[in-house]
């Protein structure tokens, strides 16, 4: 062991004071790291929240997208549908028209015939039929053209 060094008071007093300042320093320190720290934490947190946000936001406008392709699908799918239902009638209409017109003309009676132009004359036939009983007409009229 070294040689004993005797400590006076005034350096006891001073031994404290070092030490004490020592301290103050140290817990100094410790305190201004620990709140860097959490400084560095919060902002990490942050930037954490930020990112889900970013995801959460994605996935709802994926979502968004997907229901919107579905939804015009399934309107495609019904318009498509209609018109095909509104062809079948469209023509299911057209069937009975033509029946009914058929219909009309063999017990109404209809009209037929043509005409032709020659010189300053028009030849007109014309055969009504009404019913069973049918008339035929053939007739020339002139046509006043001036020279």
């Amino acid at each position: 062991m070294g040689p004993q060094i005797k400590i006076t008071g005034k350096q006891e007093a001073a031994m404290i004071i070092q030490a004490w300042w020592r301290g103050t320093l140290v817990r100094r320190t410790l305190l201004h790291a620990a709140i860097r720290a959490c400084i560095i934490q919060r902002w990490w947190k942050q930037m954490l929240v930020k990112l889900l946000e970013r995801k959460r936001k994605l996935a709802l406008d994926f979502y968004v997208h997907q229901e919107w392709a579905v939804v015009k699908l399934q309107s495609w799918v019904r318009m498509w549908r209609i018109r095909l239902r509104y062809c079948r009638l469209l023509h299911a209409v057209r069937i009975i028209q033509m029946y009914w017109r058929w219909h009309n003309c063999r017990t109404r009676g209809f009209i037929q015939g043509h005409y032709i132009f020659k010189e300053s004359q028009l030849n007109l036939q014309l055969e009504i039929s009404l019913g069973t009983q049918a008339c035929r007409v053939q007739q020339c009229i002139p046509l006043p053209i001036k020279e």
